[in-house]
């Protein structure tokens, strides 16, 4: 098989993905036409790598990503297994996933895999890559988590006894891939006009369709004004988010508690407008106007169905959409700008939008506290006072004399 060819998909959602250690891999000739001598073994060490993440869908959903990318290159393109892979090798493959076939690029984001006749089978149309125009750029965010992550996964591979040696910490120079910044990268965030028409998109949605959307309302609202990560949003088997987990304390103050990146459990504070929007999204669901304590009851429903929602891909679809009608607004309101730059906006953005906007005027350990940062330099980074004086200083600048 040469570079050229397109690979498939390896590892389906989390909700799919059987347990690999009750379940373990018997064949993977639905997933590779020609594999090479130990690729069944690489890939049930990298479910059982895979699967020791599944109580963090982000962490999963990255894991997944890049060990997927690294087994569709040894199989395909060296043609060897992981055990087989040395230093040289990791510095190859850094290469490649700089400037990957074209064969490797879809044009956007699909499911990995498709239901056919009551069987999972890997997505025809899905490429391990995506760019919807011009050439494909490899971000420099992209090649850290690839180091990162391989790191992580030979390692293990070492504790499994299946390895010797780690080879991505025999690369002495990943300078020559990774450059170092002189100054803080920039948090990528909604506009004021871009926040306001979403908000007002997700308002006129559910106004439209209070069965769908008032959900839809609610979502935008929490990941705003509670910073909470899309992971925090849906029920995984280490967290399950509900109604109770908002309850106020002795003072009448309302708090949520939830747990988040690390397996961390934090308070975090519910401003008075983020508590009339959780009174709306109750009162819309036939719910009293707060929850009771220790009200069991799915904070993100399922709008058919019982119980919560168990998918990040479902909320990114929720937020996608309000993005997409909100784009709409912009461009039909004269703003071409702004409506073309929420079209490059992703779910986070509303979490760093909503911290960057409370820095502004609340203490920032209180915001720290709140996003649940591991120190305070983290929250520095959204702030944005120096970098605004150090332009203006700037902006009058001569070039002719």
């Amino acid at each position: 098989m040469t570079i050229s060819n397109s690979p498939r998909a390896l590892f389906d959602t989390l909700e799919e993905m059987p347990n690999p250690f009750k379940h373990p891999a018997r064949s993977i000739e639905h997933l590779l036409v020609d594999p090479v001598g130990n690729a069944l073994l690489d890939y049930q060490l990298a479910n059982e790598f895979l699967y020791s993440y599944r109580g963090s869908p982000d962490t999963f959903s990255t894991y997944r990503r890049e060990i997927e990318h690294f087994l569709q290159w040894c199989w395909l393109v060296t043609r060897k297994s992981v055990g087989d892979i040395q230093r040289e090798d990791i510095e190859a493959y850094a290469e490649f996933a700089r400037h990957p076939p074209a064969a490797w690029i879809g044009e956007k984001n699909v499911a990995r895999f498709v239901t056919r006749n009551g069987q999972r089978e890997p997505n025809e149309e899905w490429r391990p890559y995506v760019c919807s125009e011009g050439d494909y750029v490899c971000s420099q965010s992209a090649l850290q988590s690839l180091f990162s992550v391989l790191s992580s996964y030979f390692n293990f591979l070492i504790q499994e006894k299946h390895l010797p040696a780690n080879p991505v910490a025999q690369i002495r120079q990943k300078s020559k891939f990774l450059r170092k910044h002189q100054s803080k990268a920039q948090i990528r965030r909604l506009s004021p006009i871009q926040w306001s028409c979403v908000v007002e998109a997700a308002e006129e949605l559910a106004s439209a369709d209070p069965a769908t959307h008032e959900r839809t309302l609610f979502v935008m609202n929490a990941l705003f004004a509670m910073y909470l990560r899309i992971s925090e949003l849906v029920e995984t088997p280490r967290w399950e988010p509900q109604m109770g987990h908002f309850q106020p304390d002795q003072e009448g103050n309302w708090w949520f508690t939830t747990v988040g990146k690390g397996n961390k459990e934090r308070e975090v504070s519910v401003s008075d407008e983020m508590l009339n929007a959780l009174r709306r999204y109750r009162l819309s669901r036939g719910l009293s106007a707060l929850p009771a304590p220790g009200e069991a009851t799915a904070l993100i429903h399922k709008t058919r169905g019982k119980g919560g929602i168990t998918s990040t891909r479902q909320i990114r679809g929720i937020v996608q959409k309000c993005f997409d009608f909100a784009e709409g607004k912009l461009r039909q309101g004269g703003f071409p700008e702004e409506a073309e730059r929420l079209s490059a906006a992703t779910v986070h953005w509303l979490r760093h939008t909503g911290i960057s906007e409370d820095v502004k005027f609340r203490p920032r350990e209180h915001v720290r506290d709140d996003a649940g940062h591991g120190s305070s330099a983290i929250t520095d980074r959204y702030i944005d006072v120096e970098r605004t004086e150090r332009h203006a200083t700037a902006r009058g600048k001569q070039i002719k004399g």
